[in-house]
């Protein structure tokens, strides 16, 4: 199977920039995959399509303040720090912008904390030990949320400790800390956040609730290779990068129940899609389990744990694009597309939502 054959035209301007003013405000299409059909509302009305005894499975991964600036301690020079595993100690795998001149032994000045590198992995990975070990509360301080590269924002300098400067509005830089995160985050440890769950609200989640509706988490941390083009036009070729997931037993028991009583499993977001899939492949059921994915799921692939998809609209020939894909076909997923960009939805992280059922 080709790449280009999940290619499509997306015009620049309907990649939406900044989230829309409420969360549930964003629109929704649905698409019936069953009647091959496809209609348009809003997210807030999202509980009218869904049924009494369906279970919503969430992903409360939460974001971290993983971008970071600093320089050299020997020379001064610029870099950029992304954090991207956290090992315990202090110990973290991390992306550094430049990288060619950064060597084992190379300290690194970010104010409150300083990075040591002790290696160089494969992938343009580099081993660092921070010091203090403990950098989350120094995160707060100096880290940013690490937008998608699509999301565009004015440069304006905001002062740093230890006088570094960043080009980031005030303004956008508070937005994106609240509105880049879901409203049921619990577990810190992703560099991207999981968007299909920024659209929920606590009042439209207890409306859920109320309808019969329950709900049920799973944690996978989302890494920086949700941000990485392919690059093989063999899709079989390609290769995930592997995100740390854990499904707890109270979690997995309300997932079992839901589906023995007649309702549906209702993924919010690829992301979850990814760690229920993944526990039934290594597990052969819904059970507690922690553990590594690298799952990539393309057309033909059988899902045997969703049964309907909350998801956001994905950038072309992406591995998100080809999920969705073989979750409701090609054919209609590019006719949903279409449809789309006609009708002015607005596309990727901060963008309008899509349910397929």
């Amino acid at each position: 199977m080709n790449l280009h054959d999940f290619n499509f035209e997306l015009p620049p301007e309907r990649i939406a920039q900044t989230p829309t003013a409420r969360r549930d405000a964003s629109r929704l299409m649905i698409v019936d995959r069953h009647h091959q059909r496809i209609t348009h509302d809003v997210f807030a009305n999202i509980g009218h399509y869904l049924r009494d005894r369906d279970v919503l499975v969430v992903n409360d991964t939460k974001v971290i303040p993983a971008r970071l600036h600093g320089r050299k301690a020997a020379t001064g020079g610029k870099v950029e720090v992304l954090l991207l595993h956290d090992h315990g100690e202090g110990i973290w795998e991390v992306l550094l912008k430049p990288a060619a001149r950064v060597r084992p032994g190379t300290t690194i000045d970010m104010g409150p904390l300083q990075a040591e590198v002790i290696e160089r992995l494969p992938d343009a990975i580099v081993r660092v030990n921070f010091t203090p070990d403990d950098i989350y509360a120094a995160l707060e301080q100096v880290g940013e949320v690490p937008l998608p590269p699509y999301i565009q924002r004015p440069p304006g300098l905001r002062q740093r400790p230890a006088g570094l400067q960043r080009e980031c509005t005030e303004s956008h830089h508070s937005e994106d800390r609240e509105r880049y995160q879901t409203v049921y985050a619990q577990h810190p440890g992703a560099v991207a956040a999981p968007t299909a769950g920024l659209h929920f609200t606590p009042a439209l989640l207890t409306d859920l609730e109320r309808r019969g509706i329950q709900r049920a988490t799973v944690t996978l941390h989302v890494g920086w290779g949700t941000f990485q083009p392919m690059r093989t036009d063999n899709i079989a070729d390609h290769r995930m990068a592997k995100e740390y997931y854990r499904l707890v037993a109270a979690e997995a028991a309300r997932i079992r129940n839901a589906r023995a009583n007649g309702g549906r499993v209702v993924a919010v977001g690829t992301t979850s899609t990814r760690t229920l899939e993944t526990v039934w492949q290594q597990a052969g059921e819904v059970t507690a389990r922690t553990g590594w994915s690298d799952l990539f799921i393309y057309p033909p692939y059988r899902f045997r744990l969703v049964d309907a998809l909350v998801t956001n609209f994905h950038l072309p020939k992406s591995t998100l694009f080809l999920l969705v894909c073989a979750f409701a076909g090609r054919d209609l997923m590019l006719e949903a597309y279409h449809s789309a960009i006609a009708e002015r939805y607005r596309f990727y992280s901060y963008g309008d939502a899509m349910l397929i059922q």
